[in-house]
């Protein structure tokens, strides 16, 4: 009988901290997600999240220079901004759009101003569509890679340069595309909430 009790005992003991591992592993997993998602999307363009370029480069190291002088069809990159409605900014794209060629490194600028009293600091958010262009876009230098502090009434130019990878024509499931929208997002850094 008392053996009995503690084979009892011991087996609850063991699936008692069975069950604490799996929801420590399931904790774990969930607070890994965000990260790897975020992660997974930039290497990968999946969601229309652009490449971001290690160096300053016009091509991305899948193409070289002979394959961008062959690229002769042409993209239109449309602009897109946006705030969140917490943000007391006005955010525009200084162009509508461009026309560029695959290969070919642009400069796009946008605009901001805060329309507040007070100092507020705000991150961008950005994606590209449709969603399937995404890993062929590459940023080389952009305003949304650092947050952005806007003295009350301060306008700024924001600059980005990207560039389109020629390889986007040759890909059967994106050769057919002809215009791309770049679009930001700003929202209040959550340290400016202290600000005001």
């Amino acid at each position: 009988m008392e053996g009995s009790k503690k084979k009892l005992r011991r087996r609850k003991s063991l699936t008692a901290a069975m069950a604490l591992l799996g929801v420590t592993c399931m904790v774990g997993l969930v607070g890994a997600a965000v990260p790897f998602y975020r992660w997974f999307c930039q290497a990968t363009g999946y969601g229309g999240t652009p490449q971001i370029a290690s160096q300053s480069v016009g091509l991305s190291s899948r193409e070289t220079s002979s394959d961008a002088a062959r690229a002769t069809s042409l993209l239109t990159i449309r602009f897109d901004a946006n705030t969140n409605k917490d943000l007391p900014w006005s955010f525009t794209a200084l162009q509508r759009q461009v026309t560029v060629r695959p290969g070919e490194q642009v400069l796009a600028v946008y605009i901001a101003r805060n329309e507040s009293t007070v100092p507020i600091t705000g991150t961008a958010t950005f994606n590209v569509t449709p969603a399937k262009a995404g890993q062929y876009f590459t940023k080389i230098a952009c305003f949304c890679f650092t947050e952005q502090t806007l003295s009350p009434g301060q306008t700024v130019e924001m600059p980005v340069t990207f560039v389109v990878d020629p390889a986007i024509t040759r890909d059967p499931l994106t050769s057919e595309l002809t215009t791309l929208t770049l679009s930001y997002t700003f929202f209040r850094s959550p340290d400016s909430n202290a600000q005001s």
